[in-house]
């Protein structure tokens, strides 16, 4: 097999093999779906993300006999120490081929983060609270949704034998949008539509920057004592705005406002995912035209709901709820319009009881779940 060895990213060509690491870790899974280079250059380039201006992050490769084989990420942010504890550190964007290289990677993480005074190491993160959280524990047998991890059945073996614990677990549901709202979810809808002093409306896309602004203001607020939350800041924003506008559009954006205020927004987006699985992750002339024309020929197939929240003063509160449901119906009843037929909600906490109640009031289903572990180190 050949001597393991392991080496510190360093650097754009470094970072593309990062990236390609996934290429050799899932070859034989017909699910997974290799992300455009392009696209991750953006999310892991120092340059470009705006995360690195307030975390410091260290990413390894893991080759043997010539192969990659393995990659992982160490970060310590000083935006999540500030939530959630001084000596917090996170790492991610674990991928791996066999344990020993999961083992080798773990402890070269742990090293790192331990020698800038950490003592809980928790992930994976990657980077935050807004991407690609957990790794898969139960729901192989599909592919990820855009901004959702996948993962491979032994991981969380792996993590558990290097005296990983579970820290959280969080869910991603699935919803047959063709199907009608349930009675009783129709009914709570009801109560939002018949109070005068609540409206619902699309996004004004005359105004983008303007109304991202006012979705990830609530969306701060709204998920500030969620476990593992960490805010965005403002240059966060900025980017992305610039990453989502492409594909953000009024029929399935959706702000409530009450008495004129927007309290709470629902942001659903195309499963670009599905759209990339047979271009293997580079967009040649060719592959270009073809993903153009899946994306903006008119049709909708698969979509998911990355983003929503409610102001803290209508959480746990039936108004909120209903408002929450009412932003899911129209968007529903507007992309099934449009030929879309599968939908995806998540991830969500598994002890956010108030979601999860939504979720599964309007017929949705939990099929993937995902794990952050942590370790004393």
């Amino acid at each position: 097999m050949g001597e393991l060895k392991i080496s510190q990213v360093n650097g754009k060509a470094d970072i593309k093999r990062f990236v390609n690491v996934t290429r050799e870790v899932y070859k034989n899974d017909p699910h997974w779906v290799q992300p455009l280079l392009l696209e991750r250059m953006d999310v892991l380039h120092p340059d470009k993300n705006p995360y690195f201006e307030h975390a410091e992050v260290a990413m390894w490769v893991a080759e043997r006999g010539g192969k990659l084989v393995g990659r992982i990420s160490a970060q310590i942010d000083a935006l999540a120490q500030e939530k959630w504890g001084p000596n917090l550190g996170h790492f991610g964007f674990f991928e791996v081929c066999d344990a020993e290289t999961g083992a080798a990677l773990l402890k070269t993480a742990k090293a790192w983060l331990k020698e800038r005074g950490m003592k809980r190491m928790q992930g994976p993160w990657s980077f935050n609270s807004a991407e690609e959280v957990g790794t898969l524990i139960d729901g192989f047998d599909t592919p990820p949704c855009i901004m959702m991890g996948h993962g491979r059945p032994e991981y969380d073996g792996w993590l558990q034998s290097e005296g990983f614990k579970k820290a959280k677990d969080m869910y991603a549901y699935e919803l047959d949008i063709t199907n009608p709202m349930p009675d009783r979810a129709k009914r709570i809808v009801g109560m939002a539509k018949k109070n005068a002093r609540v409206s619902i409306r699309p996004i004004n896309m005359k105004k983008f920057d303007e109304e991202l602004a006012t979705i990830l203001d609530i969306y701060n607020e709204a998920w500030c004592e969620n476990w593992g939350y960490v805010r965005f800041t403002e240059k966060e924003t900025r980017h992305a705005a610039k990453a989502l506008k492409p594909i953000v559009k009024p029929h399935r954006t959706y702000l409530c406002e009450y008495d004129g205020e927007p309290v709470a927004f629902m942001l659903t987006v195309p499963d670009v995912n599905h759209k990339l699985r047979d271009l293997e992750g580079s967009l040649g002339p060719i592959k270009l035209i073809k993903l153009l024309w899946r994306m903006f020929n008119g049709r909708e197939d698969r979509c998911r709901v990355p983003l929503m929240g409610v102001r803290k003063r209508f959480q746990k509160k039936p108004l909120g709820a209903a408002m929450a449901m009412w932003m899911i119906d129209v968007s529903k009843d507007n992309v099934v319009e449009r030929g879309a037929y599968f939908g995806e909600l998540g991830w969500i906490l598994e002890d956010n009881d108030g979601m999860n109640s939504i979720l599964n009031e309007i017929g949705c289903k939990v099929y993937k779940t995902y794990r952050v572990y942590e370790q004393a180190i």
